[in-house]
């Protein structure tokens, strides 16, 4: 109701579609697209997403010739490399992904457990990030084309992605390319918990 009222076309997908790809095929068979429309998934979590920042993921599709187009910004805070919530991902030498996680990737061994490179204790553990470390956290927004959204609903949910509750490993599982362009910053912060709804009112009402 809230989005009609301003004029925006709608859809409700089916309750059971387990992820948002899902949802999003579902779109692209009753809306009848053509195989070569690109879609861009944003997240209804995100309402201060940068509009340049859509435009960019759906010319990295274009671009790359990949399934997926997707975006990820170094993490510089160790507690932000640590926690489960933020999905870490590592990348080919070409810019695809390799794997998603929520867990710390890639890990610094030596680093994280202290020890130098001959076994001498040195500074680190888990309260720093080495530097040079490939870090990179997820930004949940992803552009296809209605060809892959067609033969995605058509793929069984992998052993990973049910773990690791990630959607795009069901992609990467079945052996389609994700390709990630890395941005300097992060978006602004989204809407995660409770107290983040409530500083996201106070933001869309001014009083932020």
């Amino acid at each position: 109701a809230a989005a009609e009222q301003h004029g925006l076309s709608v859809l409700m997908t089916r309750s059971d579609r387990p992820t948002g790809t899902d949802r999003l095929a579902e779109v692209v068979e009753r809306r009848g697209w053509d195989d070569d429309a690109i879609v861009v998934n944003v997240q209804g979590d995100e309402p201060l997403i940068d509009p340049e920042m859509i435009a960019r993921t759906a010319r990295r599709l274009a671009e790359s010739g990949a399934d997926i187009a997707t975006l990820a910004h170094p993490i510089k805070d160790p507690a932000d490399f640590f926690n489960p919530n933020v999905v870490k991902l590592v990348c080919k030498e070409n810019g695809d992904a390799l794997y998603f996680s929520r867990a710390p990737i890639p890990y610094a061994r030596d680093h994280f457990a202290g020890i130098g490179d001959k076994g001498s204790e040195k500074e680190g553990g888990k309260n720093s990030l080495p530097a040079g470390l490939p870090a990179y956290r997820h930004v949940g927004m992803y552009a296809y084309r209605a060809r892959f959204l067609r033969a995605y609903a058509q793929l069984q949910p992998s052993p990973l992605e049910r773990f690791e509750a990630l959607e795009q490993l069901r992609a990467l599982s079945h052996g389609f390319r994700i390709s990630v362009m890395i941005i300097d910053h992060p978006p602004l912060p989204g809407v995660d918990t409770p107290e983040d709804a409530k500083r996201m009112q106070a933001v869309f009402a001014g009083t932020a």
